[in-house]
């Protein structure tokens, strides 16, 4: 069968992210493991540069939201609280004649199976607990059952009390978390954009009953500005609104960043009403009081809370797959200056003259400021070439001019424009155009 245009454009953004070390197959010399990936060297900055841009624009630069890092492992009642244990399912069916196993509500029943081509051989379908379950402690019992956490959002909400009494934060204030996430999905696919094992950056904000649809709507907008500094298209971007047989059981209101990937447009975060269900739902199972005291309405009550919800792997695919650009003679990743794995890359333009050391000495300098790659390996144009892949917004070329003024050519990625910069300046001079 021949392969689809979206399929071909994935396909190369899956060989170049192996082959210049931003996400390689888990366990690859053993096979792999089905939806699981490891990152490589320009792969873990590329994300931790997503998720402290998210952590800046969350915690920094704001003066009402805290940050916590709470436990995978948490009391198995936290999800029977949640809802987790009871209605976190998806409907499976199987394929009778390839033993394929499907979503029911992401497939046509009444057409041929999608693997093996044959009609009328899928089973009824059941429902599939997605929590990864396991035991603590020696004994493998009922008794010992734990889960490892589908969501971080239960570890804000039993945390908030302990963030609201030792930060000293009155309503309205958010607590925002970063961390791994475990979904036993039944048909996980597209790269990463779909995987069992992931990292979240969510963050809920606890409001006054009766202010949440300001702060929804607040908070909508906020998250949709924040993917203009991640530097994606914003024809790319739109709103997707969850009508009334979408809405998850505990959402008053929902709406979805949606990006248009080559396979179509799909979720990347979500802003969601949640009202004050998970605080209510944990004071019944835990016993404890959640509600807050509002000193200047001198009354009680549990607060109402507005999330947004973004998987940090979704959003580094995301990232590839908009940087990513064809053009007649060479592939380039254009990222934004702020999430680029490397800011700089320094090349000496022989290897003699003293050039090699000129370069390595501007590569300690700039080191300590920012991440720098060091190549001395083919010609100048290779090079440009294979920091383009990495998506490196400036070269730094130390030529014959360099042993005459000290300044070298600095070679911009996008419009590959070159000029000259002094060594001394070179620092304020990526300072400034980083931050453009």
């Amino acid at each position: 069968m021949a392969k689809s245009s979206a399929d071909k454009v994935m396909d190369k953004i899956v060989s170049l992210a192996k082959r210049r070390g931003f996400i390689f197959q888990s366990s690859e010399i053993y096979g792999g493991i089905n939806s699981c990936y490891d990152y490589g060297p320009l792969g873990i900055e590329l994300k931790k540069n997503v998720k402290e841009l998210w952590w800046k624009s969350m915690v920094y630069e704001r003066r009402d939201v805290e940050g916590v890092d709470a436990s995978i492992l948490m009391h198995p009642k936290v999800w029977e609280a949640s809802g987790h244990v009871e209605g976190f399912t998806d409907p499976m069916i199987d394929c009778k004649k390839c033993k394929s196993r499907f979503r029911e509500d992401k497939i046509d029943t009444s057409k041929p199976c999608p693997v093996c081509g044959n009609r009328d051989t899928f089973t009824e379908a059941r429902q599939f607990n997605l929590m990864f379950k396991t035991f603590m402690g020696p004994v493998e019992d009922s008794a010992n059952i734990v889960y490892l956490r589908p969501e971080t959002a239960q570890g804000i909400f039993v945390n908030f009390h302990n963030v609201r009494e030792a930060s000293r934060q009155k309503l309205p204030f958010g607590i925002a978390q970063i961390g791994k996430a475990f979904r036993n999905e039944i048909t996980p696919g597209n790269f990463t954009f779909r995987t069992r094992e992931f990292e979240q950056m969510e963050m809920q904000y606890f409001v006054k009953p009766g202010e949440d649809e300001k702060w929804f709507d607040y908070w909508k907008q906020t998250r949709m500005e924040w993917y203009k500094r991640l530097g994606l298209n914003p024809e790319k971007l739109r709103f997707h609104e969850h009508g009334p047989d979408e809405l998850a059981h505990y959402a008053k209101a929902a709406f979805d960043v949606e990006y248009e990937f080559p396979f179509g447009w799909n979720e990347i975060e979500g802003i969601h009403n949640r009202t004050d269900f998970d605080l209510s739902r944990h004071a019944q199972f835990s016993g404890k009081d959640m509600r807050y005291f509002d000193e200047a309405a001198r009354e009680k009550y549990i607060p109402y809370v507005i999330e947004t919800s973004i998987g940090c792997d979704r959003s580094v695919l995301t990232c590839l797959i908009d940087a990513y650009t064809e053009e007649e003679e060479r592939v380039v990743l254009k990222f934004a200056p702020a999430i680029a794995p490397i800011k700089a890359a320094v090349f000496p333009l022989v290897k003699k003259d003293g050039m090699p050391e000129i370069a390595h000495k501007i590569v300690d300098d700039l080191s300590g400021d920012y991440r720098v790659f060091y190549d001395e390996s083919g010609s100048v144009g290779r090079r440009y070439r294979r920091m383009d892949e990495a998506g490196t917004p400036f070269c730094i070329t130390v030529d014959n001019e360099t042993l005459e003024n000290n300044t070298v050519t600095v070679r911009e990625r996008d419009t590959m424009a070159q000029s000259r910069v002094a060594i001394a300046q070179l620092k304020n001079y990526l300072e400034e155009h980083l931050k453009s």
